[in-house]
């Protein structure tokens, strides 16, 4: 009777060992599930922060000292270019880099090109075709490359009629 009351408590400590095992696997399994999407979701969180900044300038209307403001805040910016349209010279002018925006269909739309070598200054000279009027109205439009990172600004001058 001794060996049989032994062996039960063995068994019954064994069965025990196995339950409370198969318990802790099934947590970690679960924690590495909530921690993958915890991870995704921070990623999003990242890549939403990352592109907030831009969300001003995504189809629509700003005053021309706003683009100036933006001329000056993203002009270090790497692989980044921002082109402005005025009322004096309509095809525009590169700051930064030069990017690929004459086809939205192609795959290199919003590719960088080349460096730019104009100044940002003759934004702000008034006899400068580049001028800026902190007045003037512009319509903002976010380029962005193929794996839709943005890329760059292009800023047109709206006419007052």
């Amino acid at each position: 009777m001794n060996n049989a009351s032994s062996a039960l408590k063995v068994a019954a400590g064994i069965f025990l060992t196995i339950a409370l095992i198969t318990i802790v696997v099934i947590l970690f399994i679960s924690a590495q599930e909530a921690t993958k999407t915890a991870q995704n979701n921070f990623s999003d969180i990242q890549t939403e922060l990352a592109q907030a900044s831009f969300t001003v300038y995504d189809d629509t209307t700003i005053s021309g000292s706003q683009v100036t403001n933006a001329l000056r805040k993203y002009k270090g910016k790497l692989q980044f270019g921002i082109e402005v349209k005025t009322g004096k010279n309509t095809t525009g002018q590169w700051y930064g880099y030069k990017l690929d925006v004459s086809n939205t269909a192609s795959s290199s739309y919003g590719s960088v090109l080349n460096d730019s070598a104009a100044s940002i200054g003759s934004t702000w000279d008034e006899a400068s075709n580049e001028y800026v009027n902190p007045s003037g109205k512009f319509k903002a439009e976010v380029i962005k490359d193929s794996s839709n990172v943005v890329r760059g600004l292009v800023f047109t001058q709206t006419s007052v009629r």
